[in-house]
This record gives structure tokens, C-alpha cells and sequence, in this order.
């Protein structure tokens, strides 16, 4: 979708959000005191961890850390990313999501274009539908897929419908005039020769509509039913349809499920719709592509542990790698990547026919662990009873290794890379960097926060934005040099003029690298009561101040003579007065 939605309207949204009715209209809350509770949405527990605070519009689960405002609970418990969580929270307020564009860039589309997109896909998909009852070939088609073992629910339930063998059948069902007929073209329902003929792009194919994470058609993938190349077609790419980003079978697998201990990725539409038959329901597909790093970032956003199912022949394990590949930079503490290789000639579809999902779940519950596979991988191509051998895997170990996320993970693949090379830890140690950051401030703001007077003075103002009001700002401790102050005063005009719930705050600060910083401040229990709130913040800015008075004195006191100006030597005079009575 062109254009950006303006931070302005983001802030706006987040303020009229209601972040206990947004949580409720998903999760059922309980009063507990000032707050909301219940057991948490994003991991098992029997007791309520799971807390929802209106003053602050902030939920926090004390169980597994998941944390945010309005937005952040709809990303996660939606499955979405960052822009469809803006319009799906726009569309509960009733509220319409502008579009701003930069100078150089594509003007915005309207809502109202990108909407009707939307339904013609979804009559494009009615109408695949109802062949299964009109079309002269339904005998065929039912056939077919009867064959496949798919019930009528099954068929229902995902969609699946046909495409006419006729070259246009949709361009004549939707395309009247041009315009249509250019829109079609454009979501590539139909396609152009060379010398401008437009005809159907898929016919005489069994069609599975593609949803989005918000259940629209914005895709379509097409099987041939007798023996014609190629065996599968997708959408191409389009202004709807991002193969990289779309997963088959999500949209319905969060129908069934809204909490999963595990997610089961495969290679094709069919074997989802298959496992689906035998009450395999956590199963979804990419669309023509290994699984990239937006598939399996939303794949861990619904499950701790996914799983790769793929064939055991070389493009299955090449798939498999890619995906390897692309996680590294996910696998954090607690998460958890398998892969399961399936005999030559077998697919998920011709498993569960022959063996019942009980026997493909027992297939499931022996996949290759991520360190078994890592290193079957790595060591297939080299040699390591040879230097060069152990050199080479030293240096693929190296960069691999590094851009792991979790400290678990890389300390797991040191000692298993060690203990291959007969080496120790500590000499691969010198080798094995840490994960890739662009630059030492990222890293650092990245860490967790340690509690200096100034990440206190942050923590206060984020968890009570009014605080802010309480003390006018002093532009000069820009200058202090402590680490921290320039995040603090950005707070502090964040929130001295405006009245900021911890929602919004935070909000701002989103897509920054201290985003992730300032959450855990947000969720730092700092111990001090209500009443004693604005003379904590009163005290920690003081101290801030007399540093900075201090700071400026020394840095005074050091200029040459010559350079000790009346002005200067003034304000010497104050700092030593100002202090005296510090």
C-alpha cells in the first residue's frame, strides 16, 4: 500500500484507543484492583499473569514478558504487521487511515481504490467457488478433488475453487469496460500478450484463494488438474500480493487457533488443505519461495517452536537452509526451529492420507533439532579432518554463528563448533563475533538498561508521563555528559506540554533503537508509591543538576587564562554560589 501514514495520526489513534476494550474485544478481562487481568493470550498458564493498566494503556504479562499498547496487542495477537495493525485499530475507532507521500515518491492510492481491489478479489475467489457447482467441468473437478480425499467442509472452509477453462471466463465475468479490464491487469487476474490480447490468467485450474492476515483475498494459487506444465501457478507479485510476506493457510489457521504450542511450515497449498482434513490445523504454506525472515517473525509471533517440513530430496534441503538462514537473526531465548525431512518421493498430502495425523504428528515430534541440522548442514561440504577443512568451517561457523540473536543459542553452537574441531571455547571465542549491529550505540541500545540516576530519571517519566509537567525543562543539561541525558530530555519535551498516557510516550519512540530500552523501563518496578512519585522525580532531577553545575565548573576552571573572559569568569562566580547552596 503506497504512502506513509503520518506520526501524527498514530499518535492520534493511540490516544483514543481504549487499550482495555481493544484487549477485551479479543480476551476476556477480569478487575483486579486499579488494573485488568487474565491468563495471558501469547503462552499457557492456568494463573492470570497478564495485566492490562488503563492509567498507563499499557498491558505487560509477568509470564512471558510480551508487552505493549493497543497496537503492539493487535500486532501479536492479530498476526500483523506494523500498518495493518494501524488500519485494523483505525477501523474499530471508525476512523480512516490518511496517507502522506515524499517528494519524488508515487502519490497515495486512495482507501476507497485499494478497498474495491479488495472486493473484486474476494468476487474473483465467489466466483472460483461457484464453478465447483456451474462450471460444465464440475463432474471433473469433484471428482478430482474427492480423490485427493477432501471433504465438502474442507472445500468450504479454505475456499477452493476452479477456473474455467475458457481463455475468459474472468475477463468477460468482471472486465466490461477498460478500466475494469486495467484493473484486473493490474492484480493480474488476467494477463496481455505482445500484441495487446488480454485472456484469464489462470484456466482450467483447482484454485486456493491466498488471505491476508485480516482474512482478504489477495492471491491466488492454481493446481492443474490433468497433466499440464507448470503443475502449480501463483499470483505474480501485485499491489495486493507480496509473496514474501503472505503465508497460505495462516488466516485459517488463526480461525482454529488462537493459542499454538507449534506451527508446521510446508512446501505447498495442498498439503495444508490435506493436513487440515486429517484435523492437522496448525499448518501453513509459502507461496513459491523458502520461508523468509517476515514469514518466520510472524510465525514465532503465534508459537515458540515452528517447525520446517519439506521433502528430503536437494531442493527440499535447500529450502530447508534458506530457512535456517533467515531465523538466525529471530532465535531468541525460548524459541524453538525443527526441521523434518520427509522420504524421497512423500509429501505432507501423500503422508497423513497413508498414515493418519497421528502418524504424521509422531513424524513431527522427532524433527531435527536447529543444532543437529546446523551442523549436518555445515559439515556436508567440508572436510574437517583436513586444516582446510577446519578452516573453512571455522569461517562459516564464524559468520553464521554471529548473527544469532540469542546468547543461549550462540553459546550452544560454540561449544558443539569446539567440540568438532577438537578446539576450546575460549580459542573460538576470538573468532565468533556477536550478533551484527551497526555500530556500538545500537548495541548499547540494545542492552538491557542499567539503573543510572538518568535511566531512573527515563524510567519515572515513561511509567508517569505527568511528571513531566511537574518541572520546567532546562535545556542546558543537553550539555551533561552522562550517558542517557539526550534520550531523557527528548522525554521530557516530550511530555512537559502535552498530557501523554505511557501508550503514547513509547509510541513515539517506536522504530528508534532505544525502542526497545524504553519498554523495559516501561516495565521496571521502581518501588516508589504513588505519593512519593513526584518527589522521587523532583530529587533524581536535582541530582542531574548539581552534575551539570559541577561539570560546567571544572570544564570553566580549565580554560586557559587568556581565554577566562568577563562573561565566562561571571558565570564561574554563579556555578560557585549556585552550588554553595546545593
Amino acid at each position: 500500500m503506497a504512502g506513509l501514514i503520518p506520526k501524527d495520526f498514530i499518535q492520534d489513534l493511540v490516544a483514543r484507543a481504549d487499550i482495555v476494550s481493544v484487549v477485551e474485544s479479543r480476551v476476556r478481562l477480569k478487575k483486579a484492583g486499579r488494573n485488568y487481568q487474565a491468563c495471558c493470550p501469547f503462552h499457557n498458564e492456568k494463573t492470570p499473569s497478564f495485566s492490562v493498566a488503563p492509567d498507563k494503556q499499557f498491558y505487560h504479562c509477568f509470564g512471558c514478558g510480551m508487552h505493549g499498547n493497543a497496537l503492539d496487542f493487535i500486532m501479536e495477537y492479530d498476526g500483523l504487521e506494523f500498518p495493518d495493525a494501524v488500519e485494523e485499530l483505525a477501523g474499530m475507532l471508525g476512523l480512516d487511515v490518511p496517507r502522506e507521500t515524499r517528494p519524488g515518491s508515487k502519490p497515495a492510492r486512495d482507501k476507497a481504490e485499494i478497498e474495491d481491489d479488495f472486493a473484486l478479489m474476494e468476487a474473483c475467489a465467489k466466483f472460483f467457488a461457484r464453478q465447483l457447482k456451474e462450471s460444465p467441468d464440475r463432474e471433473k473437478v469433484i471428482r478430482y478433488l474427492k480423490g485427493r480425499g477432501l471433504s465438502g467442509e474442507v472445500v468450504r472452509d479454505f475456499g477452493i475453487g476452479y477456473a474455467p477453462k475458457e481463455w475468459d471466463a474472468v475477463l468477460r465475468k468482471f472486465g466490461e469496460n477498460r478500466k475494469q479490464q486495467d484493473q484486473l491487469l493490474a492484480l493480474k487476474m488476467i494477463t496481455e500478450n505482445e500484441r495487446g490480447k488480454r485472456f484469464d490468467f489462470f484456466r482450467d485450474r483447482i484454485m486456493f484463494p491466498i488471505r491476508d492476515r485480516r482474512g482478504r483475498v489477495v492471491g491466488f494459487g492454481g493446481r492443474v488438474i490433468e497433466k499440464s506444465e507448470p503443475k502449480y501457478l501463483n499470483s505474480p507479485e501485485t499491489r495486493l500480493f507480496h509473496k514474501g510476506r503472505e503465508l497460505y493457510g495462516f488466516f485459517e489457521m488463526r480461525k482454529q487457533h488462537k493459542d499454538l504450542e507449534r506451527v508446521i511450515i510446508v512446501e505447498g497449498y495442498m498439503d495444508v488443505v490435506a493436513l487440515a482434513q486429517h484435523g492437522v490445523t496448525n499448518a501453513v504454506a509459502a507461496l513459491g519461495t523458502a520461508a523468509t525472515t517476515d514469514h518466520l517473525q510472524l510465525l514465532f509471533r503465534q508459537s515458540k517452536q515452528v517447525v520446517c517440513c519439506f521433502d528430503g530430496d536437494r531442493a527440499g534441503r535447500d529450502a530447508a537452509w534458506r530457512a535456517l538462514e533467515n531465523a538466525l537473526s529471530l532465535l531468541r531465548d525460548g524459541t524453538d526451529l525443527r526441521f523434518l525431512f520427509l522420504p524421497d518421493g512423500e509429501d505432507p498430502d501423500t503422508i497423513v492420507r497413508a498414515e493418519g495425523a497421528e502418524g504424521f504428528n509422531q513424524r513431527v515430534e522427532q524433527a531435527m533439532s536447529f543444532r543437529d541440522y546446523f551442523f549436518e548442514h555445515l559439515t556436508s561440504s567440508v572436510d574437517i579432518r583436513t586444516d582446510a577443512g577446519k578452516s573453512e568451517m571455522i569461517a562459516k561457523g564464524r559468520e553464521l554463528i554471529g548473527r544469532v540473536a540469542s546468547d543461549f543459542y550462540r553459546s550452544m553452537l560454540m561449544e558443539e563448533l569446539a567440540k568438532r574441531l577438537s578446539r576450546t571455547v575460549q580459542e573460538l571465542e576470538k573468532l565468533v563475533p556477536s550478533p551484527n549491529t551497526s555500530g556500538s550505540e545500537k548495541k548499547k541500545g540494545a542492552e538491557g538498561p542499567k539503573l543510572t540516576p538518568v535511566t531512573r530519571a527515563i524510567g519515572l517519566l515513561v511509567q508517569h508521563p505527568e511528571l513531566g509537567r511537574s518541572i520546567p525543562v532546562h535545556n542546558e543539561l543537553e550539555n551533561l555528559n552522562m550517558q542517557g541525558i539526550k534520550i531523557f530530555m527528548g522525554l521530557h519535551r516530550q511530555t512537559c506540554e502535552q498530557q501523554l498516557s505511557s501508550a503514547q510516550v513509547l509510541e513515539a519512540w517506536r522504530g528508534t533503537r532505544f525502542e526497545e530500552s524504553l519498554r523495559q523501563l516501561a516495565r521496571w518496578e521502581h518501588q516508589v508509591t504513588e505519593e512519593n512519585l513526584e518527589r522521587e522525580f523532583s530529587e533524581t532531577y536535582m541530582f542531574l543538576i548539581d552534575r551539570y553545575l559541577e561539570q560546567r565548573y571544572e570544564e570553566l576552571k580549565a580554560l586557559p587564562a587568556a581565554e577566562m573572559t568577563k562573561e565566562r569568569l561571571h558565570e564561574l562566580n554563579e556555578l560557585v554560589r549556585m552550588m554553595k547552596r546545593s
